[in-house]
């Protein structure tokens, strides 16, 4: 009994993350002295290591590892494109900055335009409801198993990991229970929203905002829950201005819009980065969701429609 109750509070706290204390975090920039050559983009203290987040940029795959100095460059950001020049993550970043001026959607909206299928993004922006479980549960009995784990990308706010915490565990035992591959994208920390402000001055372009707090303290929020940061970033509402998405580039940090937010009634192409919420708050997308899974049973069946991986769909995008 003594060793169930141990094992049992020794789970929840590492399942709470209070073990994983994250300090001295910052933006870093270099590349692993180690081939295959990895891009480095932060640095942090946790559990007495010195931990990075890098990236492979041939597959816009994202690790945490822990490295001595010896095998971490550091350099400038404009060194380390030099560098990476010719790989899919500097083709992804030079398209990005050719899409900076929208004020809504600026962003990735559509990967790889061969794929049959799509990229499903979620939102979790801050909600009081509980997260909709059963758009994952359906998702599991449409996509498997023809698909096992089904690629999902999951966009984050640091109030909706804090006030549901039950939730992000079931998510992540999705993951570990070998369902659900979950690509997780910084959505900010606050999401702030104000329905009186027009768009030019709402969400992130409201006058008060620190962005660097909006992308760096989500990033460890994700990471004290046990969560790897993606190369992605989403910005809240969809809107950006010039100078907000270019900062968010200055991160390393590719944004996505959507080319098919379900609820405003957008219809998925082939590519397409579809996007719904599953924070309580968009019942309509959820339902339409459920609706065209179920209407493409039969091609998910003969695999000629299905979910694709995030992170690769844009590394081959042309």
């Amino acid at each position: 009994m003594h060793h169930f109750l141990f094992t049992f509070i020794l789970s929840l706290w590492v399942s709470t993350g209070a073990f994983a204390q994250v300090t001295s975090y910052r933006v870093f920039f270099g590349l692993t002295t180690q081939q295959p050559r990895r891009i480095v983009l932060r640095q942090w203290q946790q559990t007495a290591q010195t931990r990075y987040l890098i990236l492979n940029p041939q597959t816009l795959e994202t690790a945490v590892v822990s490295l001595s100095a010896t095998q971490v460059r550091p350099l400038p950001w404009s060194a380390v494109m030099q560098q990476v020049a010719q790989t899919p993550y500097m083709r992804a970043l030079k398209l990005e900055q050719q899409r900076d001026y929208n004020l809504q959607d600026a962003g990735i909206e559509r990967a790889d335009t061969t794929e049959r299928g799509f990229s499903l993004t979620i939102d979790l922006c801050p909600s009081i409801k509980p997260l909709t479980r059963s758009v994952f549960e359906q998702l599991i009995e449409a996509f498997e198993p023809e698909e096992k784990p089904i690629p999902v990308t999951i966009t984050i706010t640091g109030l909706w990991m804090e006030n549901h915490p039950q939730d992000l565990a079931y998510l992540k035992s999705l993951v570990s229970r070998g369902d659900l591959a979950i690509t997780w994208v910084n959505h900010s920390f606050h999401h702030r929203y104000n329905p009186q402000l027009p768009l030019p001055i709402n969400f992130l372009l409201e006058a008060a905002t620190n962005l660097n707090d909006e992308v760096i303290l989500n990033e460890q929020a994700m990471l004290k829950n046990g969560l790897t940061p993606s190369v992605f970033f989403r910005f809240p509402g969809l809107v950006s201005d010039k100078a907000v998405f270019d900062r968010i580039l200055a991160f390393g940090l590719l944004p996505i819009g959507s080319d098919a937010w379900l609820a405003k009634n957008q219809q998925p192409k082939q590519g397409s980065l579809v996007l719904i919420h599953a924070n309580g708050n968009e019942p309509l997308g959820i339902t339409d969701f459920i609706n065209l899974i179920r209407a493409k049973s039969s091609f998910i069946r003969n695999k000629t429609w299905l979910l694709y991986d995030l992170p690769t769909s844009v590394a081959k995008g042309k």
